[in-house]
């Protein structure tokens, strides 16, 4: 059987933990100079939350060698 290759797009988006995927908040890579403080303290957050158990499915199929 051939190797599965992985989606390198959700490789860079998505990392496997212990409870499941890990992924980050959106609006906090680039262009933060005209976002006001406001804006940039409630998109930090602690920076990283799980992705929900329903999708997590399609993420299986997305990374296959990520165990």
């Amino acid at each position: 059987m051939p190797k599965l290759k992985t989606n390198r797009g959700a490789a860079k988006r998505f990392r496997k933990t212990a409870k499941g995927f890990k992924r980050y908040s959106s609006g906090r890579r680039h262009n933060l100079g005209h976002k006001d403080r406001k804006r940039k303290r409630q998109l930090r957050s602690g920076g990283s939350s799980l992705v929900h158990k329903s999708d997590a499915g399609r993420l299986v199929q997305l990374l296959p060698y990520h165990k």
